[in-house]
């Protein structure tokens, strides 16, 4: 790996740990125009349209970190896996909630022009729902006995 390839990784991870809703007009400066992003409850093209999903996103977000764990990288595509912590007033009470997951990132010229994110949504949201939470923790330890 060289050190731009680390520098951009970086720059990523930094950016996503500085995140706020005040701030999300450095989009741009990230991503293409064109970007595709996936994450499990969303599919969005365009540049616009992911500063209009993130706005939503972080309009109640109390805190948002990601703690990377491991990484692969070339000049084309990284991948990065990490440990999100995150608090929302929504989710859980508001208490912080870790959640372990992947992005996959294709570049262009520097800049993302794909970004999918990988992770449960169960950990994220389901499991921390009074009804869902009991429901999914029920089955999970039925098929872990199966």
């Amino acid at each position: 790996m060289n050190e731009s390839n680390e520098s951009k990784l970086a720059r990523f991870l930094n950016f996503y740990n500085g995140l706020s809703h005040d701030g999300l007009n450095q989009l741009a400066e990230l991503y293409t125009q064109d970007v595709t992003f996936i994450d499990p409850v969303h599919q969005i093209s365009g540049c616009q349209q992911l500063t209009n999903y993130f706005s939503h996103a972080y309009q109640r977000l109390t805190s948002c970190q990601f703690d990377p764990i491991s990484q692969i990288d070339d000049d084309q595509l990284s991948f990065i896996s990490w440990i999100m912590t995150l608090s929302h007033p929504a989710i859980g009470k508001g208490k912080p909630i870790k959640v372990h997951g992947c992005t996959e990132l294709r570049w262009r010229d520097q800049h993302i022009c794909y970004h999918r994110d990988y992770y449960d949504l169960t950990e994220l949201v389901y499991q921390h729902l009074p009804i869902l939470g009991w429901a999914t923790t029920l089955v999970k330890h039925k098929m872990a006995k199966a």
